[in-house]
């Protein structure tokens, strides 16, 4: 205003008088609404505040681009939302936020309560009165331009169906089945609810959840992460579990000791030992054991990370020895040093969603090193790129005009980490692990999806990490203080559910893509059980992968029937057993 009165654009009588009015503030729009990534950008900042400092940061007109998919960002925030608060409601209603009185003015004392701010379609109300047929509540009042309380009050209700998962609520640490919504929730309780879709005044209660995880997608060509959600809430807790929470992969690591097996001599139809077994070492013992607490006998290594089979893995490990696996677990980026113990194979050490799922996108890319990456471009206050991510080379791309030349290519320099066949072949079998093994449920989806399952020890954190020929995702959920998650809650369960809705939005109205078979790969009919060659006409075969020089064995030979690591041959007898054996649960 003054330099408009300066520039005699206005008087200085019109300009007092402007400057005595009141100034209307609107309140702030959250940034949730747009895209949902406070995670991902407060990863983004402190990477530019570690590569640049504060100052560059805040200060050096940076203009910064980033590898977020605003569409994909908000599917993933939903799937894992979705997810945490379905395995939630199983543990039954912790009771209310906090309580306020209500004998005056009740939109005024929940005025004052805080809420989620990134999660905009919940909203805190207060109960007003309780029956058998449900609660009044009173909702949340808004805020106007000024930043006060609107003073309009409005209210809602809150039917006993709606809220009927909440009648197993929790008391004195123990869960209470009540017979009535006023015995769950009294006058002056605040609660979080969400509107019923398709009414005007009828509402769902809600409840953050107590267990957490970490979800990542990833282009797993590029290395460009597309979505991020290292929580529930981030107004409710900054921790990302997607970069900074350290947990145990479990049997979603199993894909690593096999492409591992698969890179020195063994192919998918080599045939394990799936019996008991106890390794001796430093005067003690250790007897692993398979989730389901049964043995299949012998099985083919397909069968085995189908089926997600610990002993056999344990054996494998142990048949090519620890050295190697901990050579490709450091290779893979899984983690920086692994220790030569067999139960590293099992997937006891901790790493983050961000490395199993870069881990997973060599796989899927046919078996190149990618780095991972939020940030696209960085260029500084006068345009200069300071920092580009991709640095792929193409030749042809400076050509002014077409005269007939090839069209431009992309150069891909990137170390190549694991055989192309290999990839392929361990893609394959855990294309398997969606079409028959433990993660079934994701094969709904009607597309080539690989994945494997993990369910650490008592059952204290359940993943899932999978991939299509473009798009490769991994999630965890898990309590911040790892406890037991309950009986039956598996990787299968809890975590490729989550999975399978995110990629049902995320894939919707784009081609189905198939894994590209390398070329010299040989496509062989075995007998599913066996690992043999199949007859014509046999029942129970499968495609199977092989490489050149490799094949169905001619006889039936079994890895850790002679010792634990030996090698020997069985009796048609036996072969006969495994062919009708029923196999394993999952």
């Amino acid at each position: 205003i003054g330099q408009m009165v300066e520039n005699g654009y206005v008087t200085k009588e019109e300009g007092d008088k402007a400057r005595a009015e009141p100034l209307g503030v609107s309140p702030r729009r959250n940034g949730n609404y747009l895209f949902a990534g406070e995670y991902f950008t407060e990863d983004v900042r402190r990477e530019l505040i570690a590569r640049y400092g504060q100052d560059a940061l805040y200060e050096g007109g940076l203009s910064v681009r980033t590898t977020l998919d605003p569409k994909l960002q908000l599917m993933a925030r939903k799937a894992l939302q979705d997810g945490l608060i379905k395995y939630d409601r199983l543990r039954g209603y912790r009771g209310p936020k906090s309580q306020v009185d209500v004998s005056g003015d009740w939109g005024a004392a929940v005025g004052e309560v805080k809420g989620l701010s990134d999660v905009p379609e919940w909203r805190l109300a207060v109960v007003l009165e309780g029956s058998k047929s449900g609660l009044e509540i009173g909702l949340q009042p808004g805020r106007v331009a000024s930043g006060a309380l609107d003073e309009k009050r409005e209210t809602g209700t809150i039917s006993a169906e709606d809220m009927s998962w909440a009648m197993r609520h929790v008391v004195d640490g123990k869960r209470v089945k009540a017979k009535s919504p006023a015995d769950v929730l009294k006058p002056g309780d605040v609660v979080f609810v969400e509107k019923k879709e398709g009414s005007t005044g009828a509402y769902e209660l809600r409840q953050p959840p107590e267990v957490e995880g970490g979800m990542i997608a990833m282009d797993p060509h590029t290395g460009r992460v597309l979505a991020m959600v290292g929580g529930f809430s981030y107004a409710e807790s900054q921790f990302n579990r997607a970069t900074q929470a350290m947990r145990q992969p479990g049997s979603s690591f199993k894909p690593i000791v096999y492409s591992a097996a698969l890179d020195n001599g063994y192919t998918p139809a080599s045939v394990i030992m799936d019996g008991p077994i106890t390794i001796t070492s430093g005067g003690q013992t250790w007897s692993p054991k398979n989730y389901d607490g049964k043995a299949a006998g012998p099985s083919t290594l397909r069968n085995g990370i189908e089926r997600s089979r610990n002993l056999m893995t344990v054996r494998l490990a142990n048949d090519m020895g620890m050295k190697i696996v901990a050579e490709y677990a450091e290779r893979f980026g899984v983690y920086d040093h692994l220790a030569q113990y067999l139960p590293m194979a099992l997937g006891s050490g901790e790493t983050t969603v961000m490395r199993m799922v870069s881990a997973y996108s060599i796989m899927a890319n046919g078996g190149r090193q990618i780095k991972p990456s939020l940030i696209d471009r960085i260029q500084d206050r006068y345009g200069k790129t300071v920092f580009k991510h991709d640095e792929r080379g193409c030749e042809g791309c400076v050509a002014k005009e077409w005269t007939g030349q090839p069209e431009p290519e992309l150069i891909d320099n990137s170390e190549q980490v694991l055989d192309p066949m290999t990839a392929y072949q361990i893609t394959s079998m855990m294309e398997g692990v969606v079409q028959r093994g433990t993660a079934v449920t994701v094969s709904e989806l009607g597309r080539p999806i690989a994945g494997k399952t993990g369910t650490t020890n008592d059952e204290k954190d359940a993943w899932f990490v999978g991939y299509t020929p473009n798009l490769v995702v991994g999630l965890y959920l898990g309590y911040d203080k790892p406890r037991n998650l309950g009986k039956g809650a598996t990787g299968g369960g809890l975590a490729a559910p989550v999975f399978k809705a995110f990629m049902g939005e995320a894939l919707e109205d784009t081609p189905v893509v198939d894994f590209k078979v390398p070329e010299g790969m040989k496509l062989i009919a075995i007998n599913r059980k066996t690992g043999m060659r199949a007859n014509e006409g046999e029942a129970g075969t499968i495609i199977e992968a092989f490489k050149p020089g490799t094949g169905p064995a001619d006889s039936y030979w079994v890895i850790g029937m002679e010792g634990e690591s030996g090698v020997g041959e069985i009796s048609s007898e036996a072969r006969k057993a495994v062919t009708e054996s029923p196999g394993g649960l999952y």
